[in-house]
């Protein structure tokens, strides 16, 4: 907060530099469109600019049981549960990702580059994703507008979907709008559901796995043999791609049930919000309103709503 600075005051500075200039442009642009069209919070969320001089906000820690898809809780004042704890220090992150693996849990540190504190402070935009490209810009700006239109406490799963969805719909619409071509961006969404969709099939493969009774030397040697398989459909995928190796980052560190469980947490119940939103005309505040409604039910109404078409 004490490195924020209003945009309006960089954009009129003389001294800023020509393409940090140009890129808070397209946030002020991007800002507007997300509450004039998409109908998300308008206040002074995003209408700053915060030089952090590092590649992170946060680094998150997500943890799993050995035998387990379903992420550790930890539980906070005002926000509720969450599936992650984060830490405004790599070091200190990967001290606690240490202790709880030497309790056998598996464990992943998440490069956090912007978050959203729910409306209860004006969030500035991080230099962490200042020079991303337009549609990445974008998404990151609805989905974390997304947190403070709707936000579930305790359930992590339903808040990171929602903000998914919307950022998602929200950058075709963007394009649209725009009349900027939607290839690149359509083809972009093409390969990350091909990705995601092949991690959701491997964490569902161990849910059922760990349902089995054996022993635990055969559970690790079989969940081991599930690990080798997604690395190995991944490269047939690549294949797919032409070589194009966009997910390669993520393939290059350790697979188990934390990391699984992290994409989980962002993905698995996107396609109902989506479907969610045709079922409303396309109309952003009867969206939210259902989504709302949806909020107010139990858990398990909500799942099965959300999952009816998975």
């Amino acid at each position: 907060m004490q490195r924020t600075e209003p945009i309006s005051n960089l954009l009129t500075n003389p001294q800023t530099d020509p393409q940090l200039r140009q890129q808070l442009q397209l946030v002020e642009t991007l800002r507007d469109f997300a509450s004039q069209t998409l109908k998300l919070p308008e206040n002074e969320s995003y209408r700053s600019y915060a030089d952090l001089q590092r590649k992170a906000v946060v680094w998150s820690v997500v943890a799993a049981p050995e035998f387990s898809v379903h992420p550790k809780q930890w539980c906070y004042p005002i926000v509720g549960c969450a599936s992650y704890r984060g830490y405004f220090s790599k070091a200190e992150a990967t001290t606690y990702a240490s202790q709880l693996r030497d309790e056998g849990l598996d464990v992943t540190i998440v490069d956090v580059p912007a978050y959203s504190t729910l409306g209860w402070f004006d969030d500035p935009l991080p230099s962490t994703v200042i020079h991303w490209p337009e549609t990445s810009l974008a998404q990151l700006i609805f989905h974390e507008l997304a947190h403070q239109q709707l936000y579930l406490q305790g359930d992590s799963a339903f808040n990171e979907a929602f903000a998914t969805a919307v950022a998602q719909l929200g950058v075709d619409q963007w394009l649209r709008t725009k009349q900027k071509t939607t290839s690149a961006w359509q083809q972009q969404q093409f390969r990350h559901e091909g990705f995601t969709a092949l991690l959701l099939k491997t964490r569902n493969a161990l849910e059922t796995l760990y349902g089995i009774e054996m022993t635990e030397s055969a559970m690790r040697n079989r969940k081991a043999g599930l690990f080798t398989q997604l690395r190995q459909d991944y490269q047939q995928l690549k294949q797919r791609w032409n070589g194009l190796g966009r997910y390669d980052r993520w393939f290059d560190k350790p697979i188990n049930n934390a990391s699984l469980a992290q994409i989980a947490t962002y993905y698995r119940l996107v396609p109902g919000f989506l479907d969610l939103f045709e079922q409303q005309n396309r109309d952003w505040n009867a969206f939210y309103q259902a989504c709302a409604k949806l909020s107010r039910q139990s858990e398990t109404e909500r799942m099965a709503i959300l999952t009816e078409k998975l």
